[in-house]
């Protein structure tokens, strides 16, 4: 972004004396008047260790003076850079069903701090996972992956726990749900609270589990209130499905003739897939307006099976998740029903019959700038055969970059599959901070930040609680450049002599003007 071109204000606000470097109080502060913290080179400022609030480590500067600031415009190249933490099975959290508050918050730390240092945005955290729930509901039971035993208290609230770890490190926090997956095995014991007992007509034993029945309405709304009640309750900064809406095909066809039969009768005339599928459409449709109504700011999208159909593009084969999963993500983009689409591209570049490239063109080429594709990739792949390598992944993340604002991110399946290897090829590819774009439709004014110039760096306020953090830009010649994300919380940073400009981005991804600063 260029500096010279984009000054378009000088107003009032805190000023510098003669100097231009301390604020104008006739006295020499010294650089030993305040406590700066060094925010390091991943471009984060590190967090107490003590557990403190990050206010009791910064001193009170008092009010800044009045004089001028110089306004500029000031952006950069947004990506989401989240990764999936499971709650099923414990794949990722939590590592034992007897887990106090105190333990729970300490993995949940150890799981922030360090996707935070891979340079990453976001987490996508599993909170439903069989029709359950990893946070406090009324309305569906506690998940036995947190305690042993569904519908009882594990003695803490994962979700509530995240959100606050993640939004103290600047990291956005989205929930992660399976729409119509019952039970992961019909052998366990639903809570009374559970839908395969408040809908039972509509609990389709299948395979060897028990799905939802997606031509249910009344199972349909129960998933689009269950978000909504997450929505309104936590300060969260996205929903997010994976791929299982029909489920995947076993030997034995899903049993909902029916279903289909009751729906001809009352004069329906699509066929089954038609029907199928409409009935996704249904509940996919309904939930964007939903979620807008009590958070416009809550980003919303779906991870599809990788392949939308055989052909799609020329050579891709595989499963046909339009057919077979009842799946039609294409139109969810084309209609706008979701911000964003994240299909499980699980395949090498290498690969003959589902080559990644291909794949990844084709699905940027039926995504907008406003909506774009956010391809998940398969860290679990790490290791399975000779062409998944930290290379692999490197040449997904540049290719997915060559598609443009079309391509906006990349979401990572997922935690527990890092290794140092994989560790060091995200901090290379992230190496250059970002934040997640802008959530379409949603509009905001956001207020520039106040910003103090101190010896050695900035001080930071603002008086919104809409502001998720600051953007510290630095100029380098006539650009203005991310150098680092500060969360929220943090009051002040040190900062290396020169000329910077600061912004505040909300909850939603809108981002202020520029606040110009010189550092001493």
């Amino acid at each position: 972004m260029t500096r010279t071109a984009f000054i378009f204000a000088v107003v009032a606000c805190f000023g510098c004396g003669d100097d231009g470097g301390r604020p104008d109080s006739g006295a020499d502060l010294g650089t030993d008047a305040f406590t700066l913290v060094d925010a390091g080179e991943d471009g984060f400022v590190p967090i107490p260790d003590d557990g403190g609030p990050l206010d009791a480590h910064m001193p009170d500067l008092g009010e800044p003076d009045g004089g001028t600031r110089t306004l500029v415009t000031v952006g950069h190249q947004r990506e989401l850079r989240a990764m999936w933490v499971a709650t099923v099975f414990q794949l990722d959290f939590p590592s034992a069903t007897t887990l106090t508050s105190a333990e729970s918050h300490a993995e949940l730390e150890a799981i922030v701090d360090r996707v935070r240092s891979l340079g990453m945005n976001a987490i996508l955290f599993q909170v439903r996972a069989e029709s359950d729930a990893a946070y406090a509901s009324a309305i569906e039971p506690w998940s036995r992956f947190l305690s042993g035993t569904q519908g009882a208290n594990p003695g803490y609230d994962p979700l509530a726990q995240l959100i606050e770890l993640a939004h103290d490190r600047g990291l956005e926090a989205h929930a992660w749900a399976n729409p119509f997956r019952g039970l992961t095995s019909a052998t366990s014991t639903p809570d009374p609270l559970h839908p395969v007992n408040r809908f039972p007509d509509a609990a389709e034993p299948y395979g060897t589990g028990v799905t939802m029945n997606p031509a249910d309405p009344a199972v349909r709304a129960h998933v689009r209130d269950v978000l909504v009640d997450i929505t309104q309750r936590y300060d969260i900064d996205g929903v997010v499905f994976d791929d299982y809406f029909y489920p995947y095909p076993t030997s034995e066809p899903f049993p909902d003739d029916d279903d289909y039969s009751a729906y001809l009768t009352g004069g329906g005339a699509l066929g089954k897939s038609d029907w199928r599928r409409e009935n996704v459409n249904a509940l996919i449709a309904s939930i964007d307006p939903a979620l807008e109504a009590v958070a416009p700011w809550v980003r919303w999208g779906v991870a599809p099976f990788g392949i939308y159909r055989p052909g799609m593009p020329s050579g891709i084969v595989g499963l046909d998740a339009f057919e077979v999963l009842a799946a039609d993500s294409r139109r969810w983009l084309e209609e706008g029903w979701v911000d964003y689409i994240a299909p499980q591209l699980y395949w090498p570049t290498t690969s003959s019959g589902q080559p990644f490239g291909p794949l990844v063109d084709w699905w940027a080429s039926v995504a907008t700038a406003e909506r774009p594709v956010i391809p998940s990739l398969g860290l679990y792949r790490i290791g399975t055969a000779p062409e998944w390598t930290p290379d692999e992944f490197a040449m997904q993340v540049a290719l997915t970059r060559g598609e443009g604002e079309r391509a906006a991110g990349q979401t990572w399946f997922r935690l527990g599959s890092l290794n140092a290897e994989l560790e060091t090829m995200l901090r290379s590819v992230y190496a250059t901070p970002a934040r997640p774009p802008r959530v379409p439709g949603y509009d905001a004014t956001v207020e520039p930040p106040d910003v103090g110039p101190v010896p050695g760096g900035i001080t930071l306020a603002h008086s919104s609680p809409a502001i998720r953090g600051y953007a510290v830009y630095r100029a380098e010649g006539a650009d203005w450049v991310l150098e680092r994300w500060e969360p929220v919380g943090r009051t002040a940073v040190a900062l290396a002599a020169g000329t910077y400009a600061v912004s505040a981005i909300d909850r939603g991804g809108v981002e202020s003007a520029g606040v110009e600063v010189e550092v001493r």
